[in-house]
């Protein structure tokens, strides 16, 4: 086999096509070598055209709302990306990275045209596989989209706010109440037995304490409160963005891929009806 076809043989995508197809092809697409660490097209190019990975690695990542790289995807040999771009001629979404010393196959719109006008079965092929990332990237999106509430919570705390939760969590726990009866019964006792108590019935000096105590222990109880009632609303306000996202980005898939299907579907269509003309 010719050395320019041999690359082209080498990956299962074009195993659809025979010799004399991928002779024709050959002469059409590009082959391109990108190293190790190096960014084949980030989130906001031009999609001009899609890549097949013959050898190597790549992976597909976006930034999201917490400004986070989220990883959606490793391909590996024979894999296609960028093909939604390409097909929507719509900006890159996302960012490719190679992994490790990755050799492609580059496809433009006309090579695809080209593939598709001798296989038209590729056409479907790569229909399902994309369908098949759509989901994939539903499912990454439902679960992405749910922040952690408590990790928010946290970061909005404040040291007063900290504190005041955890008075109140103990002033609220069987432990305070065993040491504040413990306290409570052992000034009662020892003033009790002494001649000259330090505390005498009616225990004014413990009375004014407690009142002190309480003094101090209301507000603090209040502002935990508070806490909870703005934790509930955080929560709801996550819930509510959770649905809100997942069903904008489902809504946008769905449209992208009825955009893709309709495209393919065309192309096919003129494909039959220039091979019904020719037979």
């Amino acid at each position: 086999m010719p050395a320019e076809l041999q690359w082209l043989s080498d990956i299962s995508f074009f195993n659809l096509l025979d010799e004399d197809e991928r002779t024709v092809l050959s002469k059409q697409v590009e082959a391109r070598r990108f190293p190790a660490g190096t960014l084949i097209f980030k989130a906001g190019d031009p999609g001009n055209s899609m890549y097949v990975i013959r050898t190597g690695n790549v992976e597909i990542s976006l930034i999201d709302e917490d400004k986070q790289s989220v990883v959606l995807a490793v391909f590996s040999d024979g894999d296609f990306f960028g093909e939604l771009s390409l097909l929507d001629e719509e900006p890159r979404s996302s960012t490719a990275k190679a992994l490790k010393d990755t050799d492609v196959v580059l496809i433009d719109r006309e090579d695809l045209r080209l593939l598709f006008t001798q296989k038209p079965h590729a056409a479907l092929d790569m229909l399902a596989t994309i369908g098949k990332r759509l989901r994939e990237n539903d499912k990454l999106i439902r679960s992405r989209a749910a922040r952690n509430a408590n990790e928010v919570i946290d970061e909005e705390l404040t040291f007063g706010q900290r504190l005041a939760d955890k008075i109140a969590s103990f002033g609220g726990s069987w432990p305070f109440i065993i040491i504040f009866l413990t306290l409570l019964s052992t000034w009662i006792f020892i003033n009790s037995l002494l001649n000259k108590p330090f505390d005498p019935f009616p225990f004014i000096l413990l009375n004014l304490f407690l009142s002190m105590l309480a003094a101090l222990q209301a507000p603090v109880i209040m502002m935990s409160q508070n806490r909870a009632n703005a934790n509930d609303r955080i929560r709801a306000e996550l819930d509510y963005n959770v649905n809100l996202k997942a069903e904008m980005e489902i809504a946008q898939l769905h449209q992208k891929l009825d955009g893709v299907r309709e495209e393919l579907l065309e192309a096919i269509g003129v494909i039959l009806q220039h091979d019904a003309r020719s037979s």
